[in-house]
């Protein structure tokens, strides 16, 4: 974490762009950055988050941002090539980067459970693009949150964020060390667990009667693990009358909430 007087630093930037080059070869590139306008904005709007560690932007994007949400003590105008350098190689950054602690993870209980209500659960959903993708599914079907695990799941900043195009600080997202004992805490708090399972004996369609539910994923690879697969009420699989084998697990999320949103309406 920046000190204090770092964070409130006035605008750092240098004519020549080279800010933190020194000797020209890349530091360590530190995993706690958002980019990309989306990403960014949604953060800073979000009142949930701590104030910023650092925000860099181009000019133009400082006055943008600071149209929208006044004088960021943050920010720091710089050149396109300072902001990549602080950043992991290929980020799409749009002129835009922010450092700033992540958000709390929300507790189970924190998730009401009427009628209607969805929750993703991802089960060792590992790749970030994915998890970003669900993520902005979530936001855009209107899903209470999403659960993933803590040792099995990426952070939730750089190419995920930036995926999930500010669904990041939308869908408030539990972390839990174990899903199975998570299924049984929600069966508590009264909701009922649907797992996807291209092998499953009944359609999604058929295993959704919308009460509140959690929408279980499998990895890729592996699919539901058997235990995670064992504490749900119900398995149902995405008819897939192409012939095709299975859909990437971003665009099964996707189908999976659509087919939840029907149920609902």
């Amino acid at each position: 974490m920046s000190s204090h007087s770092e964070r409130n630093a006035p605008w750092k930037g240098s004519k020549n762009g080279q800010r933190g080059r020194g000797s020209g070869r890349r530091e360590v590139v530190s995993d706690d950055w958002l980019w990309g306008w989306h990403a960014v904005t949604a953060a800073l709007a979000n009142p949930a988050r701590e104030p910023a560690d650092r925000l860099l932007a181009t000019a133009d994007r400082a006055r943008e941002l600071t149209a929208r949400f006044g004088r960021n003590p943050a920010l720091e105008i710089v050149e396109t090539g300072v902001i990549s350098h602080n950043l992991p190689g290929g980020a799409v950054h749009q002129g835009l980067a922010l450092q700033i602690a992540m958000l709390d993870s929300v507790a189970l209980e924190e998730f009401d459970a009427k009628p209607g209500a969805v929750i993703l659960m991802l089960d060792q959903v590992t790749d970030p693009q994915n998890v970003g993708a669900i993520l902005r599914s979530a936001a855009a079907f209107g899903a209470s949150g999403v659960i993933l695990q803590d040792r099995h799941a990426p952070k939730l900043t750089g190419a995920l964020a930036k995926a999930a195009a500010g669904a990041v600080d939308q869908i408030p997202t539990s972390h839990v060390v174990n899903l199975s004992r998570a299924l049984e805490t929600l069966a508590d708090l009264g909701w009922r667990a649907v797992g996807l399972d291209g092998s499953a004996p009944q359609t999604l369609e058929q295993a959704l009667d919308g009460a509140p539910t959690v929408l279980v994923l499998g990895s890729e690879g592996d699919g539901l693990r058997r235990l995670v697969a064992e504490h749900c009420d119900a398995l149902g699989k995405i008819p897939m009358p192409g012939g095709f084998e299975s859909l990437n697990v971003s665009a099964a999320a996707a189908v999976a909430l659509y087919e939840a949103s029907r149920t609902r309406a």
